[in-house]
């Protein structure tokens, strides 16, 4: 990651817009916290997020999803491009919610990978199962709480794993409008630059 800079001396100012496009995994995770913490520490009222993401790690997704709702500015997030997987939780934790008109949000079930050769057996395949029903309970209970999608209609949404438009989002609530993203002139904007 490139290293954040901050202002000193100057006033702090009323809204930031941080841009963050990224997967969702340790080091991004931690440091799009450190740079909003950063944010709340001198005193910003409103963040506006432009996110756009693969998705990535379920831990962190949740993780990110309650530090974000538990920051005392107010949160604005505006999907910029593709928002999916699990960044769908990261996206609900927005106040207020906006898309670009060609974005996307995608929605499949958690699943896990396998590397190398694997040798499954009952217990194995039961505890993954466990944790797999348990991490989407979790996603589906913050997409029920923050949008008009109900519980049979999430269920769907997994099962389905398909890609769904910005119309789609307005109609059930993940976003507020559709519009394009406005920066004022001067308005600081913090991007998060992470090397491979």
């Amino acid at each position: 990651m490139q290293p954040i800079a901050q202002t000193v001396g100057g006033p702090t100012p009323e809204t930031v817009y941080v841009s963050f496009s990224a997967e969702i995994i340790p080091h991004t995770t931690e440091a799009l916290i450190a740079l909003l913490s950063q944010q709340a520490n001198i005193g910003v009222k409103n963040v506006y997020l432009l996110l756009s993401t693969p998705g990535g790690s379920v831990m962190h997704g949740m993780n990110l999803y309650n530090v974000l709702r538990a920051m005392p500015f107010h949160l604005t997030t505006h999907n910029v491009g593709n928002v999916d997987s699990i960044g769908n939780a990261v996206f609900l934790a927005g106040e207020k919610r906006y898309a670009c008109a060609h974005s996307t949000f995608m929605f499949h079930g958690v699943g896990f990978d396998i590397n190398g050769q694997m040798r499954l057996e009952e217990k194995f395949l039961q505890e993954r199962l466990d944790s797999l029903l348990a991490d989407q309970k979790r996603i589906g209970s913050v997409i029920e709480e923050r949008t008009k999608i109900e519980k049979t209609a999430i269920a769907d949404l997994f099962r389905e794993a398909k890609t769904k438009d910005a119309a789609f989002a307005t109609s059930c609530g993940i976003i507020d409008e559709v519009r394009d993203v406005k920066i004022p002139a001067g308005g600081p904007i913090y991007s998060l630059v992470f090397q491979r």
